[in-house]
């Protein structure tokens, strides 16, 4: 049984060997491209005025690496004893260890349990919520769609959590904004990841989805194609349920760790024996 992991290229190479180190067969099959925004500009002056937000909220490790690219030293906030309010925050392990990489210090982030049930925007809230006061300023640092990208359709989806923790924001009086650090795209098929996938729908393989676009760019890649004897783990209800109505056959919920997704994927194995 092969695991198929579909995150961009990077993660993809990482979750690899991570997934091969647990005795897995994996290959990586990227399903988004990810880069750096064309006018970094906003993200600039956001550095300029990251003192003036409570808290920075990172929707993924691309998030972190980009944002903190553009950074000309202007501002390091999280990092030292500087006395300011702004904090950061994770959505989740992964965005966490981004930023320890990038230099912030651990007294400064926040982020949700790794025993939370689920590890997104939502959790997240639960943690820092109660920091929003009336008049607060908040930072939302996200990624965007390419112009003419496969996924423009799941923008709705793709930015539920953001737009919910925003939501949230708003409701306790706070004032949240959005920053755009990186830009995502579908990836161009090859022939080589087109037979790939092709084989993958019908083979037993398992494909790890860990974004509603990645479930979107697969489909527009590969018009026509049947997925109802195809498997998937999604590491989120919202991914589940694109998955679902791309028509894969059998679609498992796991949180995004490690353990939990090779404790998934060994179980399928051993139930398709």
């Amino acid at each position: 049984m092969r695991v198929i992991v579909t995150r961009p290229q990077r993660e993809a190479q990482q979750w690899v060997l991570d997934l091969s180190a647990q005795g897995l067969q994996a290959v990586a099959l990227p399903l988004i491209e990810v880069g750096p925004v064309h006018d970094t500009a906003d993200v600039v002056r956001a550095w300029q005025h990251l003192g003036d937000y409570v808290g920075v909220m990172f929707v993924s490790g691309n998030a972190v690496d980009y944002f903190f690219r553009s950074n000309s030293a202007l501002a390091p906030v999280f990092i030292g004893s500087i006395a300011t309010k702004t904090r950061a925050w994770a959505t989740g392990p992964g965005t966490a260890r981004a930023l320890l990489r990038q230099g912030v210090a651990p007294e400064r982030l926040d982020a949700p349990p790794v025993d939370a049930s689920q590890l997104d925007s939502e959790a997240l809230w639960q943690v820092v919520g109660p920091q929003v006061q009336p008049g607060d300023r908040v930072l939302i640092v996200r990624g965007g769609d390419s112009l003419g990208s496969a996924a423009a359709s799941s923008n709705a989806a793709q930015g539920a959590g953001r737009d919910w923790f925003a939501n949230r924001v708003m409701q306790a009086g706070g004032r949240p904004e959005f920053v755009m650090a990186y830009q995502r795209g579908a990836p161009e098929f090859g022939s080589q990841a087109r037979e790939l996938a092709q084989q993958a729908a019908t083979d037993g393989s398992v494909w790890l989805f860990s974004s509603t676009q990645a479930v979107v760019n697969l489909s527009t890649c590969l018009p026509g194609q049947s997925w109802a004897g195809a498997r998937a783990v999604a590491t989120h209800p919202r991914i589940a349920a694109a998955a679902r109505q791309a028509g894969f056959g059998v679609v498992q919920e796991s949180r995004p760790t490690l353990p939990e997704l090779v404790a998934c994927f060994k179980l399928m194995q051993q139930t398709a024996h």
